[in-house]
C-alpha cells in the first residue's frame, strides 16, 4: 500500500484524483488532457495498487484548495505551475438570475456548498429570494460544511457546472417589473394608459410610484421639461406634428412651446384649425414622446430627475 506522500509525482496525484472522483467527473474538472495522457493515467492507476485513505485525502485537499499544478512528463519530474484549479469558478461568471435558477430545486446541502463559494453580496441576494424556513436551513448548513467529505464537494461542483450549461443566457429571460410595465403603457393610447395607471394605483401603490417615474406622457413633457430641453425636443420634430400635438392645449403653454423654437420655425408655425380626430392628436403627441425617449437614451437628460424621482443632494 502506498503511504508516502513525498514519493508521489504529478502523474500519481492525478491518478489518485481519477480513482476517487471517477474518470468522467475528473476529466470535466481537468481540461485539456490528451488521449495519451488519459491512457497514462489509467495505466498508473493499475500500477499503483492500494493507496491509503490518508494519502487520498491529502491529494484531494491539495486539489480542492488549488495546489495541484504539475504537468505530465515521460522523461523527467520537471513540472511547471499551471495555476490553481478552481472547481466552482464557473459560478462567478453567472448572473444573479442564473444562480437563483441553478439552485432553485437543489437540496439544502448543495445550496450551502454553492453559497460558500460566492461573495457575501451574492449570497445575500440568493438568500433573500428563499422562504424563511429554507433560509434558516441553508444558514445552518453553511456552518457545518466542514463535515462534508471533500470528494462530495468536488462532485457537487461537477454536477452544478453541467446543470449550469443548460440554463438560458441572461438576455433570454426577464423578471418583468416597472420598466416593462412602463414600456407597455407607452404603447397604449392615452385613455387606455390612464385607465391602466389608475388600476395600478388602486392595486399596488408602491409599484405605481415606480412605474410613474418611467412612464412619459405628452403632458409630463409640457409640465416638467425645462426650456432648454423643451427647445431641443421641439426643434427635432416636424412642425406639422408639433402643431397637431398642441391641439387643445392652453394658449399660455402653446406660447411657451413656440417661444422655444428658433425664430424661423416660430414664423412658420401654424396652429391647427377646426376639430380634429382625437386619434390624430394622440399620434402626433406619441411622435414627440418617442423623440423625448430617444433623447434620454442619448444621455440628454435623466427621466427620473425630470419626473421628480431622482436622488437630490442639498
Amino acid at each position: 500500500m502506498i503511504t508516502d506522500y513525498n514519493r508521489l509525482s504529478g502523474l500519481h496525484k492525478v491518478a489518485i484524483l481519477f480513482s476517487v472522483l471517477g474518470e468522467s467527473l475528473a476529466m470535466s474538472l481537468i481540461k485539456g488532457l490528451s488521449r495519451t495522457e488519459v491512457r497514462k493515467i489509467r495505466a498508473t492507476i493499475r500500477e499503483m495498487g492500494n493507496v491509503s485513505f490518508t494519502l487520498k485525502r491529502r491529494v484531494m485537499e491539495e486539489f480542492y484548495f488549488g495546489f495541484l499544478s504539475e504537468q505530465f512528463s515521460d522523461e523527467s519530474d520537471n513540472d511547471e505551475d499551471e495555476g490553481p484549479i478552481k472547481p466552482f469558478e464557473f459560478l462567478t461568471e453567472m448572473t444573479d438570475e442564473q444562480l437563483i435558477a441553478l439552485l432553485a430545486n437543489e437540496d439544502v446541502p448543495v445550496v450551502g456548498i454553492a453559497l460558500a463559494q460566492l461573495d457575501a453580496e451574492k449570497r445575500m441576494i440568493i438568500l433573500e429570494r428563499m422562504k424563511p424556513e429554507q433560509k434558516g436551513k441553508v444558514l445552518i448548513e453553511l456552518g457545518s460544511l466542514q463535515e462534508i467529505p471533500l470528494e462530495a464537494i468536488v462532485e457537487v461542483a461537477g454536477k452544478l457546472k453541467e446543470k449550469a450549461s443548460y440554463l438560458p443566457k441572461p438576455v433570454e429571460f426577464s423578471r418583468g417589473g416597472a420598466k416593462e410595465i412602463a414600456d407597455l403603457i407607452g404603447e397604449m393610447d392615452a385613455d387606455e394608459g390612464e385607465r391602466y395607471m389608475q388600476t395600478l394605483q388602486n392595486e399596488n401603490s408602491e409599484l405605481y410610484k415606480d412605474v410613474k417615474m418611467l412612464v412619459l406622457t405628452f403632458e409630463d413633457i409640457l409640465d416638467n421639461f425645462p426650456d432648454g430641453i423643451l427647445r431641443d425636443l421641439c426643434n427635432s420634430v416636424e412642425l406639422d406634428a408639433l402643431s397637431m400635438a398642441m391641439k387643445g392645449i392652453e394658449q399660455e403653454i402653446v406660447d411657451r412651446v413656440i417661444g422655444n423654437l428658433p425664430q424661423k420655425k416660430q414664423a412658420m408655425f401654424e396652429p391647427v384649425e377646426g376639430p380634429k380626430p382625437k386619434r390624430e392628436v394622440d399620434d402626433a403627441r406619441k411622435i414627440i414622446v418617442s423623440a423625448a425617449k430617444e433623447m434620454e437614451k442619448e444621455g440628454a437628460f435623466n427621466l427620473a430627475d425630470m419626473m421628480g424621482g431622482g436622488e437630490m443632494v442639498e
